[in-house]
């Protein structure tokens, strides 16, 4: 199978990290499926991946976590009825469905959980392994290419919401407007909410307005109003004692990024007096995927998608990393 491949660690714009390789096709193993892949979105968590900021457990590796495709074979202990399905494969790729994290719902904390993409080989390739419990049926009226963002950007914009905490009505803030905040915005305001986002994009600052924001501006300005939640989706640090400084008494920080460079030194009774709060967001559980499907159908959710072909994935991974991408890249498998 065709797949593109990290072999060394390094900055996209050096050179073309990902490489173009020829590896034999997998074989679903117990409790498996294999998918023939047709689309796979491009996640920051990517570029953390293949630029070093996240420590990889082996190299070489098939990245990619936002894999859309037909299972064309069953592992093992599989149904057969899963043969042709369409579904979705997530970043996260198992757990270990038994320790106290488990088995009180949180299995996103689960100390053996792996992870599609970087413990096991994702879908920048034409096909790949899933665990049948950890796959999607996706919601009928999406297409591939719209499907592909709501397994990462969608669930993790999902979680983010909940973890900030914001209420039916509330005035939420959302720092940068990548992939994850044109899906996350769209719940918000399916919820009442008023968005200010914050984005120095003109590309991205359009977008929001399309989506409904209600005031858009970058980090530097003042928003009309107190924030009563906000949502940190950059990778900047900065921007949480940016958010601080606006929010209102009570109000939470989530930040749903993977990483997060240095967060600068807080003043304790401007930025967190008051019960301000910030929240880590920590990758996602099965459930956060199954209601966001859910809900992804009954709004519906919109999603806005570059395309490109699985050759120029260094491409696109160039241009996620420069803001270049008014809503999410998709990379399409052809064959």
């Amino acid at each position: 199978m065709r797949a593109m491949q990290l072999k060394e660690i390094g900055p996209v714009d050096d050179q073309d990290r990902l490489q173009n390789v020829d590896l034999p096709d997998p074989v679903a193993g117990p409790g498996q499926v294999r998918i023939q892949v047709s689309v796979c979105g491009v996640c920051h968590t990517d570029l953390h991946e293949i630029e070093g900021e996240l420590e990889l457990p082996r190299l070489p590796l098939v990245p990619g976590h936002q894999a859309v495709g037909v299972v064309d074979q069953v592992g093992e202990g599989v149904a057969t009825g899963m043969m042709g399905q369409r579904v979705g494969v997530a970043w996260l790729h198992e757990t270990c469905d038994d320790c106290r994290f488990c088995r009180a719902g949180d299995e996103n904390l689960c100390r053996d959980a792996r992870f599609t993409g970087f413990d096991a080989d994702g879908g920048y390739a034409e096909f790949m392994l899933a665990p049948v419990d950890f796959v999607y049926p996706l919601p009928e009226g999406f297409p591939d290419l719209q499907a592909a963002p709501l397994l990462c950007a969608g669930i993790i914009g999902y979680r983010a919401l909940n973890c900030s905490a914001i209420r039916p009505g509330g005035t939420l803030g959302l720092y940068g407007f990548g992939a994850s905040a044109h899906v996350a915005i769209q719940v918000a305001r399916h919820r009442g909410c008023r968005c200010f986002v914050f984005t120095r994009s003109a590309g991205h600052q359009a977008l929001a307005r399309e989506l409904g924001a209600d005031w858009v501006g970058s980090a530097q300005e003042a928003p009309p109003s107190k924030l009563d939640a906000a949502i940190n989706f950059a990778p900047a640090g900065s921007l949480v004692r940016h958010a601080l400084e606006h929010m209102e008494r009570g109000g939470t920080v989530a930040l749903a990024g993977i990483y997060v460079d240095r967060i600068p030194e807080l003043d304790y009774g401007t930025h967190l007096y008051y019960e301000k709060r910030i929240c880590s967001v920590t990758a996602s559980t099965r459930e956060d995927g199954h209601a966001l499907m859910r809900l992804a159908a009954e709004i519906p959710i919109y999603t806005q998608v570059a395309t490109y072909p699985l050759e120029r994935i260094n491409d696109a991974l160039r241009d996620v990393k420069h803001s270049r991408v008014d809503g999410a890249a998709v990379i399409q498998v052809e064959r």
